[in-house]
């Protein structure tokens, strides 16, 4: 056959891949792996654990190795200049009991990768999982990405190993790619942090290194019940797998959702400014940690870390201790048989654009205990009294890389005595509705990343 050594011409293709739902639908629905059983897990997670060696100790910021409090701002600062720093911040908002405040917050601008490889086996989608160490995990050990990586540590600025399987993420046509937005950290303690979060099908045959493991979506969402199993880069990953199913109903449109949340995007306002760390008010410094006069909100400490499963197997930094558990609902009611749950357009100092969509309640109760009813936020107290039946309920840990033993209770509450009319800042949605926001960046907050991976870990319906 004779060619013509033309360049072949592009041919177009479907915009989306038409068998995907239905793989995602039939790895949600098996709970048996291909390699290891869901009943097996804890054994093979405590093994891991055993195989290494770990310590977390707190020090006084004396004995940090590599940081410093700059002269002339009070700034907690890396000698690289990269990773992160500890400043301060100015905000000032239009609503709420505390319309001004002033607070330490961690300064990050380089965008990190969250992972998840994927590949068919037996005919079923596995996800390649990572028991990883974080020093801030209550329980250090917890079920990760395949990739949980900094750039700073990616591209190793600390002269350490090399990530495993990163290769899968960042050099095109080594995976394809099912999911891949930024999307924003913690508000209130990160300032306008994005991560890349990544879903990635191998193409080629992966081999599996020691730490690592293959479990079905139906595994990983059965994993979801339990306290302190899945850690936050992995339920915010998991977030936005496509929906398998999507429903077609809701109380409002796609196209009046999103109106209402630029809306809310448009008439509220915030402002803020980084500031010196030395100069905000209300805040303490002393040898172990810097805390709020009134002993409330969080704390940086510092501490030394020991980890032999780490691509560094030392090092010390600082991290932010919140004081309290805190609370992370969205109250759910049906509308003609379809699940919504209650969505809060919420204001926090670090997002890059004002406002993002979080749960019905996002708080540490102790934070607000000092305020009258009126100043409470709304919806706790249906919350803290159960005011409903409780659809899930477990406690996860906040970002073990950054937050020292930040836990929350994380709840759907189904109940009839939220109001058809909810206040202003709120809107029902459906989880597929949510699910769509979360394709694109900095709509849906972190927190509510994790509630959505968890609806899904109900199933779809919510029962």
């Amino acid at each position: 056959m004779l060619t013509t050594g033309l360049p072949t011409r592009p041919v177009p293709r479907p915009r989306e891949d038409p068998g995907l739902t239905a793989r995602l639908a039939r790895s949600a629905a098996e709970s048996h792996g291909a390699h290891l059983r869901t009943e097996d897990f804890g054994r093979w997670l405590a093994a891991r654990g055993r195989a290494h060696h770990f310590a977390v100790d707190r020090i006084p910021f004396a004995g940090l190795d590599g940081w410093s409090f700059q002269e002339d701002t009070g700034d907690l600062t890396h000698r690289s200049g990269r990773f992160f720093t500890v400043e301060g911040l100015s905000a000032a908002t239009d609503e709420g009991p505390y319309p001004r405040w002033r607070q330490p917050i961690i300064v990050q601008p380089e965008v990190g990768i969250l992972g998840i490889l994927a590949k068919e086996f037996d005919g079923v989608l596995h996800f390649l999982m990572q028991a990883k160490m974080e020093p801030g995990n209550p329980n250090l050990l917890q079920l990760s990405p395949t990739v949980q990586a900094t750039r700073s540590n990616y591209t190793k600025v600390h002269n350490g190993q090399d990530v495993k399987y990163l290769d899968y993420f960042v050099r095109p046509g080594r995976g394809r790619v099912v999911a891949d937005t930024l999307q924003s950290e913690h508000g209130s303690w990160f300032y306008r942090k994005s991560n890349r979060n990544m879903l990635v099908e191998a193409l080629d045959e992966v081999p599996l290194e020691d730490d690592f493991c293959w479990l079905t979506l139906g595994q990983i969402n059965a994993l979801l019940h339990r306290d302190l199993v899945v850690n936050m880069d992995a339920r915010t990953v998991l977030s936005c797998v496509p929906d398998h199913d999507p429903g077609t109903s809701a109380l409002h449109t796609d196209a009046e959702l999103r109106s209402w949340f630029t809306g809310e995007r448009s008439r509220r306002a915030l402002r803020t400014e980084r500031v010196p760390l030395a100069s905000v008010p209300g805040w303490r410094r002393g040898d172990m940690s810097i805390d709020h006069e009134d002993g409330r909100y969080f704390k940086v400490v510092a501490v030394s870390v020991r980890a032999d499963s780490r691509e560094v197997s030392s090092w010390t930094q600082p991290l932010f201790e919140p004081v309290g558990t805190g609370i992370t609902a969205f109250v759910a009611r049906r509308f003609g048989g379809v699940l919504h749950v209650l969505a809060h357009a919420r204001v926090e100092g670090g997002f890059l654009d004002t406002v993002e969509l979080g749960p019905t309640v996002q708080c540490t109760p102790g934070n607000w205990d000092r305020l009258p009813p009126e100043h409470r936020p709304p919806f706790l107290d249906l919350v803290q009294d159960a005011g409903g039946r409780v659809r899930y309920e477990a406690v996860h840990s906040e970002e073990g890389g950054r937050f020292l033993n930040a836990e929350s209770r994380t709840l759907v509450v189904e109940t009839d005595r939220a109001p058809l009319d909810p206040p202003p800042g709120y809107r029902w949605v459906t989880p597929a509705q949510l699910r769509s926001l979360v394709r694109h960046g900095h709509y849906v907050n972190v927190q509510a990343r994790t509630l959505l991976a968890c609806l899904a870990a109900m199933g779809e319906d919510g029962r």
